[in-house]
């Protein structure tokens, strides 16, 4: 396993090696560049990812260093074939790679809820009760002050 994984990053730094010499003379190719990450950089994010147990996709202590490798996978072909990055390829690429891989997973790591009643009442009560007794205090005002004018 480790062997066949040794040689799909070889015969991936040959192919990245000699689309090099062809795209400094072109500028960047886009579709060599979609070609190239997913070959290379999705193939090995897929690899790492299905060696990972899926209770912990969504882990990102878990996920990070791989998720890390496939951002610098990117960024590193983007130089080799002279992109830009990031670019419109790059966004669509990890649009799908969320798609895939992280869809269930919450923004924060975890759910989304309303507090406890036990923080959320006084918000409520506060202004309200402050609201009642500043109304109180402008009329009783208004009508100790009609009389003295």
């Amino acid at each position: 396993m480790a062997l066949e994984t040794t040689l799909l990053l070889k015969a991936g730094f040959v192919l990245l090696m000699a689309v090099q010499v062809l795209a400094s003379v072109s500028g960047c190719n886009r579709g060599v560049y979609t070609f190239l990450i997913n070959d290379l950089c999705l193939a090995n994010f897929t690899f790492n990812m299905e060696n990972l147990d899926r209770g912990l996709w969504c882990s990102w202590k878990d996920t990070m260093e791989i998720y890390e490798g496939l951002t610098n996978c990117t960024y590193q072909v983007a130089l080799r074939i002279n992109c830009f990055w990031p670019n419109q390829i790059v966004d669509r690429f990890f649009m799908e790679i969320h798609q895939i891989y992280f869809h269930d997973c919450a923004l924060t790591g975890r759910l989304l809820h309303d507090p406890p009643i036990s923080i959320l009442a006084p918000f409520i009560t506060v202004p309200v009760l402050v609201t009642l007794l500043m109304t109180a205090v402008v009329v009783w005002r208004s009508k100790r002050t009609q009389g003295m004018l």
